[in-house]
């Protein structure tokens, strides 16, 4: 599949990177200053797979982020001010001030989840919107993300196999950021690549380099596609680097200062400005305006969050269940008819094709397993190069590697 990008969606990449980085970046600034009253995680090094991925979307699509996905909230069309004031508990925010952090969402207009703290959780809250979405005909796609770590819990493997099973048009990204907290991956997974777990299910997957948006973009469309189609989940494994500790509060001494300093020769906004330049896609006035743009819409969004009021005491008791609050109806993009009988009805009789037998199966060529796509965001397809994982590192570029 050729993907393409139009030189107005190269710049609106740019436009949500460098804003992501930007608002982060006050946000450190507010939290030394006591203003963020809950904890503040760093997407640092990150913004091209949060970016990359949510941008593959449709308006009609859903996704669900993590702590560290703010890049998805912004290209969903969340503003700064909605983040801020969040983050500061105030009572213009999403959640009327009553979280201090990143639990909020939109059902209705943008099609958000709220977080779930408890990591892989979302794996089968996504499947069932999946799910839910082909039952009442509306052609969507889910996407949620999770971290190296949470890929070693229950509910990861539990959801991802739900979705197998039930061909749900899931697209789940692996954010392998090399530390589950303070832990290597190594330590933790046996293996070198995480996408390597969709074996299991029977699902394809794809490992992306997670520091070039555009790869990353043209993978997660590739996905969605290939899912909005009827192809079941997929999952995608993006390699980058959490460049700060798991929060504010941890200093990240456990990682090698060589590592961090590996991974900030390839910082992914650094890359993409270079590549923009290289293009010929933009020029310094452009890049300035851009700037100015995100700077002026930060300063506007800080003040309206720093003057906002804090909730008020009686609103404490309010909303904590919901009594007939709002009205939740399905909504139905085909007729109800074929869902029922006799349009449904099919017979009580299983079809097995092997009967389980154990049989000798023909391995498929080798070529025909993989392919690969450029990480210079180009979109040809080449064919895999041989395995460097023993002995000397390969001298071949970095490659996204495609498991179909």
């Amino acid at each position: 599949m050729k993907i393409s990008l139009r030189r107005e969606q190269h710049l609106e990449l740019y436009y949500y990177m460098k804003l992501n980085r930007a608002l982060e970046e006050q946000m450190v600034r507010l939290f030394r200053q006591n203003k963020i009253v809950g904890g503040l995680y760093s997407s640092l090094g990150q913004e091209a797979i949060s970016v990359g991925t949510a941008y593959a979307l449709e308006p009609r699509d859903w996704l669900a982020p993590m702590i560290r996905n703010i890049g998805a909230l912004l290209v969903k069309g969340f503003k700064p001010r909605d983040i801020l004031t969040q983050h500061m508990a105030k009572y213009t925010s999403p959640t009327l001030g009553k979280d201090g952090t990143s639990h909020f969402g939109d059902l209705k207009v943008r099609h958000v989840v709220s977080p779930i703290s408890m990591l892989g959780d979302l794996i089968p809250v996504m499947t069932g919107i999946a799910m839910a979405g082909s039952y009442l005909g509306q052609k969507i796609v889910a996407m949620t993300w999770i971290g190296d770590g949470g890929t070693s819990t229950g509910a990861f493997h539990e959801g991802i196999n739900l979705a197998a099973v039930q061909k749900a048009a899931l697209v789940c990204i692996i954010e392998n950021n090399q530390w589950a907290y303070s832990t290597p991956v190594r330590r933790q997974v046996p293996t070198q690549d995480l996408a390597d777990r969709a074996k299991a299910y029977g699902i394809p997957s794809y490992v992306v380099d997670g520091n070039d948006v555009v790869s990353v973009y043209q993978v997660s469309k590739e996905a969605v596609e290939r899912c909005r189609s009827g192809q079941g989940p997929i999952l995608i494994e993006a390699k980058t680097m959490r460049m700060k500790g798991h929060a504010q509060h941890d200093a990240a001494e456990y990682v090698p200062k060589a590592m961090f300093e590996y991974w900030k020769a390839r910082d992914p906004l650094d890359r993409y400005e270079k590549h923009l330049t290289a293009s010929k896609l933009w020029d310094a006035q452009t890049k300035a305006e851009i700037d100015a743009r995100i700077e002026r819409e930060l300063q506007e969004d800080l003040e309206f969050a720093e003057s906002s009021p804090l909730p008020p005491p009686e609103l404490v008791e309010q909303g904590v269940y919901c009594e007939g609050c709002h009205t939740i109806e399905p909504d139905w993009r085909r007729p109800k008819e074929e869902l029922v009988p006799p349009k449904s009805s099919v017979a009580a009789v299983w079809e097995v094709e092997d009967f389980g037998a154990f049989e000798k199966r023909e391995e498929p060529a080798a070529a025909a397993k993989h392919s690969t796509v450029l990480a210079s965001g180009d979109g040809r397809r080449h064919p895999a190069q041989p395995s460097a994982r023993k002995g000397k590192a390969a001298k071949t570029p970095t490659r996204n590697k495609v498991r179909r």
